[in-house]
């Protein structure tokens, strides 16, 4: 049974008003951990993007560049300045690839670890303190509900909501 034209139209002005609507809430909440984000990372000697890196790595072990482009969103040219700065401070180490001598290969350094496990753990004791005041069950919905929407964002972008890349191509 089709649903009728009054009731398909009803449906349809529905699903605009709760796209809406969902529009406003993830924007607000994005700019809104942006600059939580900021104020917690970058008092740190890193900004966000360089965080950002260092989760990376942190989550998928060594990378290619180009690997590590592709998981922070970025063009490979904007993903070497990171990592030069990230080398820089000691934060990540490059070497030549194994397989490629043309491509190289980025991992934590120790002092690069110690870096992001203090920044994550900031990060989640905010993340508890925001989750302090709901139900175990409403906790769980929310969680599952962001990654059905991650999900659903990387698959309509044809990229990967995983955030633990590893490296397994040459030449990048």
């Amino acid at each position: 049974m089709t649903p009728t034209a009054p009731t398909k139209s009803r449906q349809d002005a529905a699903l605009d008003r709760d796209a809406r609507a969902l529009y406003e809430a993830l924007g607000d909440l994005v700019r809104l951990y942006q600059f939580r984000d900021r104020n917690l990372i970058c008092c740190n000697d890193v900004s966000v993007t360089q965080c950002y890196a260092l989760q990376a790595l942190s989550r998928g072990g060594t990378m290619t560049l180009g690997s590590l482009a592709r998981e922070l969103f970025l063009d490979k040219s904007t993903a070497s300045r990171v990592v030069e700065t990230l080398e820089r401070k000691g934060y990540v180490a490059r070497s030549t690839h194994p397989d490629d001598a043309r491509a190289l290969e980025i991992a934590l350094t120790a002092r690069g670890r110690n870096l992001h496990k203090r920044i994550e753990i900031r990060l989640i004791e905010e993340e508890r303190d925001l989750l302090a005041g709901l139900t175990p069950e409403v906790r769980r919905a929310a969680t599952e509900l962001i990654r059905n929407l991650a999900r659903a964002t990387a698959k309509r972008m044809g990229v990967s909501a995983s955030n633990c890349c590893t490296s397994t191509g040459v030449s990048e």
